[in-house]
């Protein structure tokens, strides 16, 4: 469970060489050039070999999902176009195209070598990296994933009620991991004051992947703070019908399977309900940003929703201005400015670099001592950590916090092997054939993970060292998605590389004490990367945000 750019991210398998691309968040930062058609695209990557992990390693499976696995075994994963097929005129045309499309629309970051694109609205902007066409996806996972966000919503608010849980399952990671310690500092107090969260509001994404070799949808993680892209990801969908919309003949491909998104509107209307459950028609939405922030467009078509649609006022604070500007009153309301906070939304402060000071640990603190509603609150926050989704993953964990059964089975049915390093066969294991494992730390944001080799080198040095350190990190079994090979736009430049893909689904979760305003699912996040990186994160620079073509 994660947050922020994301990371958090799911692996899908990508269709081979099809219109439709498989999202997992990487792109190369050094292209190779290509002798297809001027310099836009790069020769193809070797893909990656298929491991498989050991069947006594799987998560345990409910005996109907299992039932069901035979008939998505049978799906097809063949591309629904070739792009070694693409006439270099055409390719042309749909790479101009494209570029006109995204700069009149909005598909747009800040370019990091330009001065002050990250801090000055309209300054340095460049197209964000995207997938030229969509990704083929199988109808069937679509749906599935789309079913698991209520559920998904649903399980976050139970955990973040059960205080003892939260404290206990990270109890260990807490002497370790200094971050993990600070968050957890902060739950405790309010759990001291008996601090309430009558009105709890979370902004979900939880990703996933499709594993190449038995066809299953895997769940990478669920972030629960700053779920980021839901303002981009939906251009990206519509630059997608547009291009089949004019070139669909051409291609074969119908825009009409490209599914419609809407998660920037429905993440605006759950804030925005928010904001009326608060009841004070004068108070604001406080976003807390980054310093620098090249991802600010996708934020400010959340704000520019708000403002046009719904009247709600955004206002934009970094953790140090909060902490600056920021009071509580004794009834607990938050002004900002003189200003009443109605509602909290992070898009910062999920990892340790946007605590630079204590100076922001005050700000985090003053917020969650507020009656302001958080999104999300540090229950929530916690609830996303990578270590409390390998406890969930544990035989008879769900069933505290759940009580339908069919539920519990679709959960499990897609969940990875997860272990805790306390697991003395499971570490022998990643230590023999690490390019089966994944190594996990309490982080977000993308680059984190450890993989291959490295897994086997820190994992003898956690044994040599005989520390407590390896309580920060769980163990995932690492998936293996189909490689396609597809086209990649980054700084106007067209990539060809053999790729693979990560699906997030997006979800909202409103609730005010007993009754439960919205649980829904909103929109997904297709994101693409190259086979051959590992790690993954559209603001990172791994990633080109993708869309999906359903097959």
């Amino acid at each position: 469970m994660g947050a922020g750019y994301s990371s958090h991210c799911v692996s899908l398998p990508a269709p081979t060489t099809t219109t439709s691309l498989p999202t997992n968040p990487v792109l190369s930062s050094k292209p190779k050039p290509s002798s297809i058609t001027k310099p836009f695209l790069q020769n193809p990557i070797k893909t990656m070999s298929g491991f498989s992990l050991p069947p006594s390693l799987f998560p345990m499976k409910c005996v109907k999902a299992a039932e069901e696995i035979k008939t998505q075994e049978e799906i097809t994963t063949k591309p629904v176009y070739d792009p070694h097929t693409i006439q270099p005129e055409l390719l042309q045309r749909l790479i101009y195209d494209s570029l006109v499309w995204s700069s009149l629309h909005g598909l747009l970051v800040g370019d990091k070598s330009v001065k002050r694109s990250g801090t000055v609205p309209g300054v340095g902007m460049v197209h964000a990296p995207f997938a030229l066409l969509p990704m083929s996806f199988p109808e069937s996972h679509w749906r599935q994933a789309c079913d698991l966000a209520p559920i998904f919503n649903e399980l976050v608010d139970r955990v973040s009620l059960d205080a003892e849980f939260i404290q206990e399952t990270l109890s260990r990671t807490k002497k370790v991991d200094t971050f993990t310690s600070r968050l957890l500092d902060i739950h405790s107090k309010m759990v001291q004051i008996n601090k309430k969260e009558d009105i709890r509001l979370g902004l979900h994404r939880s990703d996933y992947m499709l594993d190449g070799q038995t066809k299953l949808l895997i769940q990478i993680e669920l972030n629960t703070i700053s779920s980021s892209f839901p303002g981009l990801s939906c251009l990206v969908s519509e630059l997608h019908r547009s291009l089949l919309n004019h070139y669909g003949k051409v291609l074969g491909l119908d825009s009409r399977k490209v599914p419609g998104n809407s998660a920037v509107s429905r993440y605006a209307d759950a804030l925005a309900r928010a904001w009326t459950e608060y009841n004070n028609p004068r108070a604001i939405i406080l976003i807390v940003v980054q310093n620098e922030e090249w991802n600010m467009y996708d934020q400010h078509w959340l704000s520019t929703l708000l403002k046009e649609r719904h009247e709600v006022t955004t206002v934009r604070k970094t953790l140090a201005e909060i902490d600056e500007e920021g009071e509580l009153l004794a009834d607990g309301t938050l002004l900002i400015g003189g200003r009443e906070v109605a509602v909290v939304y992070f898009r910062a402060g999920y990892a340790p670099w946007d605590y630079p000071s204590e100076s922001e640990w005050q700000a985090r603190l003053l917020m969650e001592q507020s009656s302001a509603i958080k999104c999300p609150s540090i229950s929530y926050h916690l609830a996303g950590t990578k270590k409390i989704q390998q406890e969930l993953a544990k035989p008879n964990v769900l069933e505290r916090f759940l009580e339908n059964e069919e539920d519990i089975c679709k959960l499990r049915k897609c969940f990875a092997g997860l272990w805790s390093l306390d697991e003395p066969n499971v570490v022998k294991d990643a230590t023999e054939r690490p390019q089966l494992f994944v190594l996990k730390p309490q982080r977000e944001g993308g680059g984190n993970n450890i993989y291959g080799d490295d897994v086997r080198e820190t994992l003898l040095r956690f044994q040599k060292e005989g520390s407590e350190e390896n309580a920060a990190y769980i163990l995932m079994q690492r998936i293996f998605p189909n490689v396609s090979s597809t086209f990649l736009m980054r700084g106007g430049i067209c990539h060809k590389d053999n790729a693979i893909s990560e699906l997030g689904i997006y979800g909202a979760y409103l609730r005010n004490r007993q009754r439960v305003i919205m649980n829904d699912q909103c929109g997904y996040l297709m994101r693409t990367k190259v086979s051959s990186a590992n790690e993954g994160g559209v603001a990172a620079g791994y990633a080109v945000l993708d869309s999906i073509y359903l097959t």
